[in-house]
This record gives structure tokens, C-alpha cells and sequence, in this order.
């Protein structure tokens, strides 16, 4: 592999955030290269091939969807800092989602009256401390950059006062975006809020891989260079500085500027210097307590999830399942967002069906039915394999089963009949694949909203910056990008 010996910018993994954040970058004429140890782009959010299908990782839906003609919003902004036509991205919108809970439902669309209007319906003596928040939401400054945390809870308390309201407009905003438990940082469930609820939900008719594709094509277009299973090994510093790079076969990289895709953890452990996060030996399970002291001395995430995917004959319509895009259900008297105590806990969810876009006519050759959950990374990891794939298949069961309760009913005999295969991800091929420490989907609890680490020259993007969702991502490798490299903001 011949890779050049000094950059203006290296960029540490290829994923959404990533690859923005070098297309930004190369427009302006940087020499850019990205170091991705994985043979697929994408990180948290790409697709694999098994079996001949393609199935995507981490995306239900696209978040942040405005139709046609809307200006001012993050979808938007992302498409004219990346030089990409909307066309490109062919988003096709939600038909409808829901959130269940027990006795009570909540439909929305990418109209926000709909959810405006099951709110009134249902909670009547809410809907004025419902419209003061919503209020709030679309005035505040979500995207600054050195905004100070305050408790989501705390604020929507000060609005809202029925638990179950609160419970049922937390559920897919946590689920879509928050590292913390119980509880998000009030920005980050603006930003949440807002690409759910107030935009919308959409999928390109090829799912996460039209997004790669278009993404990919411009970084070629703008020249940056790309090199994939070359991960980086070690960051090494000198004098407050990321002098090196070195790469996993010992190839040593300069840049004058790092920007680091993988995590707040995941990097620091690479530097020479820097901390090192040290979970050995340590069951999240049977010492909760001493594993979430260390996890919060250093801003180490814990919420993971399992995945499950079954593939049809037909479409989820054909047994009447034709009318929700993504449902987010919990069982439980208050919705819990929390590491579970068992491998998974089945108590909430998504369910995501994606025939049930609008495809402008266009039907998917198969019927795809997704349920996610939470799920503890610290009983899955460590299992001998005979018990891990005897594990997978025991929840797997239990899994779609707690799902469909929220569905109409369908006999088991004819779901079996249409069923062609399945398959299953859990917290530990998050690990595997990302290296995420702890399968932690949304990174660190604590953000860090102006990327800055402790040397003058490295910077995050990506999760642990704070901006969420697909769209987020690619807007915090753009933000970052602009701040520390184009605007001359580092001060390193």
C-alpha cells in the first residue's frame, strides 16, 4: 500500500461523519486521506451481504426529512456544504409511524399537525404546556457549539406533567439518539425532537447504501484519498500535538490536523498519553456498580442493542402490518431507557418495516420486518460461541414475539410459511464491527460539542460530538470541519 507521507488533514474511520467531513474538506483544496480499518464504509450506519441479500446496519430511516422546496433546516444545510443534489439521496417518505404504549397510541407522520392533533385528542389537559414546549424546541439553538448540559427531563417537567405523555414523546427520541439512561442532555433531544417530529423520517429505495454510494462518489469527485482495512494503531504526541499516525501495519502517517471519527474513548486510548479505558475484568452484570463509577469517570458509554431481521415472500401489508413505517412500543407502566439486567430486555422497542415508505409506486422484492431492543453488552460478550448462537436463537424467538403483541394478529403458521431467513445482531457484533467499547451504539453519555480533545491538532466528529442521526453525523463531520480547519478555529 502506497500512502503518501504528510496530509493537511487525516481522518480516522470512514463512517457517515467521516466521509463528510473529507469531502468538506478536499473541496477547499486540503490533501485529505481517511483511515478506516474495516473493509465497508459507513461505521454505525452501513450494510453487509449474506446469503446474497444486502441488509443495513443502523438505519430504520433517515431522519431530518423535509420535502421539496423547504429551506433553513439541517437536511438542507447538509446538501449544499456537500455539493449533493437531492435528487442524488432519492428519499422516499414515511408513510406513518406510532408510538405504544399500554392503552394508549400516538400516530405521527412527517406532518407534524398529525402529532399535534393525537396529542389534543389525547391529552387535552396537556396541550397547552405541549405547544409551549414545542415552542421551545423550535427557538432554541440546538447546534451551538458551547452550549451548557441541562437535564431534558428537568425542562419538559416544567411543560409537561402527564408521566405517560412525558414517557411516550422520550421513547423514539431516546431510542434514536441518546447515550444517556433515564435521561438526555436538553440539546440533544432538541436536535432529536426536532429530526423526528417536527421533519420527519424517509429511506432511499436501496436503504443506507444510496447514501454510501453518493457519499463515495464525491469524495472521489473532490479528490480525497480513502484507504480501507488500514486502521489507525497509535496516535502518537509530542509536545501537545498528534505528531503520527501509525497504522495498523506499522506505516507511520503526518497530518497537521486529526479528526477523529470513532469516539471519544476509542481515540484517547489511542494516544500514547492519553487515558486508557480499562473495562477488563469487570461484569457489568454482577458489578453494575463499580462498572458504572469507572464508565463515568471516563465518559465510557453503556446502551447497546439487539437486532432482529426477518425476511418474506411478501410484504408486512399482506397480514394487515401495511400501515406503520416504525413503531416504538413499551409494555411497561414508565418507559425505561436503560442497560438491561438480562441479555435483552423486551420490555420496549422498534419495530421497523421498510415496504412501508412510499416509493412513488415501487415495491422492495421482499417484505423486511426489524425489531430492535436494548440489550446488555456484558452477557453477550464474553459467551463461548455454541452458547452465544444458542442465545441468539432463544431471543430471537422472544424477540419477535414481543413485538408482534403491538401488530394484528397473524398465526404463526403462515409468518413460517412466508419466511425465507433471518438473522440477528447483538452487542457484540457492534463491538466487533465498530469498535465501539461496550457495543455502545450512541458513544459516550457526555458529549463533547466543539470536538476538541486534549491535543491542540486532534478533533472528534461524529458521535461523541454530539450531532445525531445519519444526517447529524455527516453535518458534525462538516461542522467540525469548517470550525477546526476552514475557519482556523483550533487555536493549536
Amino acid at each position: 500500500m502506497k500512502i503518501s507521507p504528510h496530509y493537511d488533514v487525516a481522518i480516522i474511520g470512514a463512517g457517515m461523519s467521516g466521509l463528510a467531513a473529507a469531502i468538506r474538506l478536499a473541496h477547499f483544496g486540503k490533501k485529505v486521506a481517511i483511515f478506516e480499518r474495516h473493509n465497508a464504509p459507513g461505521g454505525l450506519n452501513s450494510f453487509y451481504s449474506l446469503g446474497g441479500r444486502k441488509y443495513d446496519v443502523g438505519l430504520h430511516a433517515m431522519t431530518n426529512y423535509v420535502p421539496p422546496g423547504v429551506k433553513g433546516t439541517p437536511l438542507v444545510k447538509l446538501l449544499r456544504q456537500l455539493r449533493i443534489e437531492r435528487d442524488e439521496f432519492a428519499l422516499c417518505p414515511q408513510k406513518r409511524s406510532r408510538i405504544a404504549f399500554p392503552g394508549c397510541s400516538l400516530n405521527f407522520t412527517n406532518d407534524f399537525a398529525v402529532l399535534d392533533a393525537e396529542v389534543a385528542a389525547r391529552f387535552p389537559a396537556e396541550h397547552d404546556g405541549w405547544r409551549k414546549l414545542v415552542g421551545l424546541v423550535k427557538t432554541y439553538d440546538d447546534v451551538s457549539l458551547d452550549l451548557k448540559p441541562v437535564s431534558a427531563r428537568q425542562v419538559v417537567a416544567e411543560h409537561l406533567k402527564d408521566p405517560l405523555l412525558t414517557d411516550m414523546i422520550f421513547c423514539p427520541v431516546m431510542y434514536y439518539g441518546s447515550a444517556q439512561e433515564r435521561d438526555m442532555e436538553f440539546g440533544q433531544f432538541v436536535i432529536m425532537f426536532k429530526a423526528l417530529y417536527l421533519e420527519g423520517f424517509a429511506r432511499p429505495f436501496e436503504g443506507v447504501r444510496q447514501v454510501i454510494r453518493v457519499l463515495l462518489e464525491k469524495l472521489r469527485a473532490a479528490g480525497a484519498e480513502r484507504h480501507m482495512k488500514c486502521g489507525v494503531a497509535r496516535i502518537v504526541e509530542e509536545q501537545g500535538r498528534a505528531a503520527r499516525l501509525v497504522l495498523d501495519d506499522g506505516t507511520e502517517v503526518t497530518a497537521g490536523q486529526v479528526i477523529s471519527s470513532i469516539g471519544l474513548p476509542e481515540t484517547l486510548a489511542l494516544c500514547r498519553s492519553g487515558f486508557t479505558p480499562d473495562t477488563s475484568g469487570i461484569n457489568p452484570d454482577l458489578q453494575a456498580g463499580a462498572l458504572q463509577s469507572k464508565e463515568s469517570e471516563q465518559n465510557i458509554g453503556a446502551l447497546s442493542f439487539v437486532e432482529t431481521i426477518s425476511v418474506f415472500k411478501q410484504p408486512p401489508a399482506s397480514w394487515g402490518w401495511g400501515d406503520d413505517t416504525i413503531i416504538f412500543f413499551n409494555d411497561s407502566d414508565r418507559f425505561e431507557y436503560a442497560r438491561a439486567k438480562e441479555q435483552v430486555d423486551l420490555r420496549s422497542g422498534v419495530i421497523c418495516m421498510p415496504n412501508n415508505f412510499d416509493y412513488g409506486g415501487r415495491e422492495l422484492p421482499e417484505g423486511i420486518f426489524r425489531v430492535t431492543c436494548l440489550a446488555s453488552y456484558g452477557q453477550w460478550a464474553h459467551l463461548p460461541e455454541e452458547k452465544y448462537q444458542a442465545d441468539k436463537k432463544r431471543w430471537f424467538a422472544e424477540i419477535q414475539g414481543s413485538a408482534r403483541r403491538f401488530l394484528p394478529a397473524v398465526k404463526d403458521e403462515v409468518l413460517a410459511e412466508g419466511l425465507i431467513t433471518t438473522d440477528m445482531f447483538t452487542p457484540r457484533t457492534v463491538k466487533k464491527f465498530t469498535g465501539h467499547l461496550n457495543g455502545a451504539i450512541y458513544g459516550a453519555p457526555n458529549k463533547v460539542r466543539d470536538g476538541r480533545t486534549h491535543l491542540s491538532n486532534l478533533f472528534l466528529c461524529g458521535t461523541d460530538q454530539g450531532f445525531l442521526g445519519i444526517v447529524g453525523a455527516m453535518l458534525s463531520g462538516i461542522s467540525m470541519a469548517n470550525y477546526h480547519v476552514l475557519q482556523g478555529k483550533s487555536g493549536g
